[in-house]
């Protein structure tokens, strides 16, 4: 065998047994879009493990079934078979499906489940056969975070060498160079303090498969620094950010720093987005390239339409937390507006004009951050572009000007909305308009109703209840 990645269970173990693994790590994603793992001696398992699985408790899973019906198996896929970077011992990372160990069926709640049967649904409906997904994730990598909540204390306190706020600290000595608020982007060493960080880390994901196009520190102090993978299908791209996320938080570890895709740690910078590139292809075909405005063709309109009809609903999704609303507000390039635009930054959906080639017309849509789960928020976005092409939505006139030097009538008069103006306006946006996520089967009912029912009473009742710092400032002695 070469080095080539395992395709099939007979050559997952010959491909461990060469890179001398001794244990397996098998890796499955919760409702959220956090890693859960269990490691087993490799040589208790066997070929036969790939179609039974391996069982497991899922009544502790963040989203899933209660203690009545706990039981679950975890069915590893031999092609996701990579060597971990993060063990002493040789070990080898394998990701799962979720199944019912009584049924044999297919776990609902599971959100890879949700990304497979989207890109099947994409197939039957006989527009394309591939979704591609090029996604750009930004990240902090601070040197300490601090932070707690309960009855009589709540605060958080960051703390970054790059920090704008530092340039007076007593460092011994303090060199300066540190990036100012709005000026971390693209600045050399020595402001740029994490080049060498930040390639680690991309040598790490070059190991396991995942093609970097470019790194680079981001517009904000304090670390802010970004670094992207090229292209891939749906289920690839989504299991790849597993991956990226593990490794740049574990890579950082190793160096006493922490990193947070958290949208925005810092008051008055800029957040952390995931601008997410997406196209349709068939039959290798890009199908959004033709004559229109910004030589979109006329599927790629209507794909823009649905993504633009339904952001609020898919916003639930692609930008989960309460903390996303910080960065989604007006000012910084946030993209607030729904609308598309050839060039504006303000507008959700940026159709990028970089290359005249058909095969790099994409659609940009700006909003997710990455606290999202991509193996949700990604068929959500794909479930609303298959819904504006079929319905040959209107994606209404492109928004090529200043929005801030426009008015609210002029704003009112082009009909363009702007995204929720919190986590509880975008989840009650998915209560009133998730028909389209139930087309195929791809999101289910129960899985739609849970992700409602777990924000509120498990983000928003919580966020609701507690004081905040700055209310105290503002009222203590009212």
């Amino acid at each position: 065998m070469s080095d080539a990645f395992p395709t099939t269970p007979a050559e997952f173990f010959t491909y461990a047994k060469k890179h001398g693994a001794e244990m397996l790590d098998l890796k499955f994603v919760d409702l959220l879009g956090t890693w859960q793992h269990c490691s087993y001696p490799l040589d208790t398992l066997d070929e036969g493990t790939f179609e039974e699985g391996l069982g497991f408790d899922g009544s502790s899973i963040r989203g899933w079934k209660g203690i009545h019906e706990s039981d679950m198996m975890a069915v590893p896929v031999a092609t996701t078979g990579r060597i971990d970077p993060f063990f002493a011992k040789p070990t080898i990372s394998v990701i799962a499906n979720i199944v019912d160990p009584v049924t044999r069926q297919d776990f609902t709640r599971d959100p890879r489940h949700v990304a497979r049967k989207a890109e099947a649904y994409l197939k039957e409906t006989g527009i394309a056969d591939t979704c591609y997904i090029g996604p750009e994730p930004e990240f902090f990598i601070f040197d300490e975070v601090r932070y707690e909540q309960n009855q009589h204390t709540g605060f958080y306190q960051i703390d970054s060498v790059e920090g704008a706020w530092n340039t007076a600290r007593i460092e011994e000595p303090n060199l300066g160079y540190k990036p100012s608020f709005k000026g971390g982007y693209f600045p050399v060493s020595p402001s740029d303090t994490y080049h060498d960080l930040r390639g680690e880390m991309v040598e790490e994901m070059r190991r396991i498969g995942i093609v970097v196009e470019a790194h680079h520190h981001e517009v904000a102090t304090a670390g802010q620094s970004e670094i992207d993978m090229q292209f891939q299908s749906l289920l690839t791209m989504a299991d790849q950010f597993m991956w990226y996320k593990y490794i740049c938080k574990n890579v950082a570890r190793r160096h006493g720093k922490t990193v947070t895709f958290m949208p925005k740690p810092i008051f008055e910078d800029n957040g952390s987005g995931m601008h997410t590139h997406t196209s349709l292809w068939k039959g290798g075909t890009p199908l959004f390239a033709g004559n229109g405005y910004a030589d979109l063709s006329d599927i790629g309109r209507w794909a823009a339409g649905g993504l633009l009809r339904h952001a609020p609903a898919i916003l639930a999704f692609a930008a989960p937390t309460t903390n996303s609303y910080r960065r989604l507000v007006p000012g910084f390039e946030a993209p607030v507006n729904l609308a598309m635009s050839a060039r504006n930054r303000s507008a959700s959906i940026r159709i990028p004009m970089y290359s005249k080639s058909p095969k790099a017309k994409r659609l940009e849509f700006r909003c997710p951050d990455p606290t999202c789960n991509g193996y949700l928020a990604w068929p959500a976005m794909l479930m609303a572009m298959i819904d504006g092409i079929q319905n040959r939505l209107d994606p209404g006139a492109p928004l090529d000007r200043d929005i801030y030097e426009m008015t609210g009538a002029e704003m009112k008069e082009m009909g363009i909305r702007t995204t929720p103006g919190s986590l509880g306006e975008a989840v009650d946006a998915l209560e009133r308009d998730h028909a389209f996520l139930l087309d195929g089967d791809v999101f289910t009912e129960d899985l739609v109703q849970t992700w409602i029912d777990w924000k509120r009473s498990r983000e928003l009742d919580p966020i609701r209840l507690r004081p905040h710092p700055y209310e105290f400032q503002l009222y203590y002695d009212s």
